[in-house]
């Protein structure tokens, strides 16, 4: 189990904390807004209202404790920023911040922030799937229930061949491409083979890409 602190309840925010918190994650939701922070009491460990870009009040929240913090607060700069300087501060290893546009983008990044999201590019559930994963790099959904992912190459799958790892009977997944040396090789063979630096885009069900979400890497 890991500890997130999400700062700020819009929908983006909302959404990753509601992701993670259903995954079985410890969430800290905060947001200075009592409504936001009743709505998403029910879903989160913990929910509290407070100003985020007050050092002593997270400080006294242990944010510092927490494996990441995902900084969703909209409107209103300074206070992203500020709050984003204040974590960092703090000793929170890995801060992602939600930017508005791309200079807003620069000035996270120099002040502190380990990652910058575009809410119109990240989806917050997509985030938070890709945040709960340790061999998962990236996700997709496009549909309902199914979506493609890349995943990092496992070390049980170097040197075999994917018809040696059956991924759709195993996993019921389809591998669509392997990245190699910056390179895509589309649409691979039976008998080709994974190497150590290899990453795999599938394709499959929500429920399949949990399962692979879990093996051990």
């Amino acid at each position: 189990m890991k500890q997130f602190v999400i700062i700020g309840l819009g929908r983006f925010g909302f959404s990753i904390a509601k992701t993670l918190a259903k995954h079985g994650h410890d969430v800290l939701a905060i947001d200075n807004d009592e409504k936001k922070v009743n709505e998403i009491s029910d879903y989160v460990t913990h929910a509290v209202q407070a100003d985020a870009a007050d050092e002593k009040t997270l400080q006294t929240l242990g944010v510092r404790n927490f494996d990441a913090a995902i900084v969703s607060i909209g409107g209103n700069l300074h206070t992203n920023i500020l709050t984003t300087l204040i974590l960092k501060e703090l000793g929170v290893s890995y801060v992602i911040v939600k930017a508005q546009d791309e200079l807003h983008g620069k000035v996270l990044l120099k002040t502190g922030a380990d990652r910058i999201v575009n809410p119109e590019k990240d989806m917050g559930a997509r985030l938070a799937k890709n945040l709960l994963s340790t061999n998962i790099l990236d996700y997709f959904q496009f549909a309902s229930d199914h979506s493609i992912a890349e995943i990092i190459t496992l070390p049980f799958m170097v040197g075999k061949t994917l018809k040696e790892l059956e991924f759709r009977k195993k996993y019921n997944l389809n591998v669509m491409a392997i990245k190699r040396n910056q390179k895509l090789l589309m649409s691979p063979g039976a008998n080709d083979k994974i190497l150590e630096d290899d990453t795999l885009i599938v394709m499959g069900s929500n429920e399949s890409l949990d399962k692979i979400r879990e093996l051990d890497w």
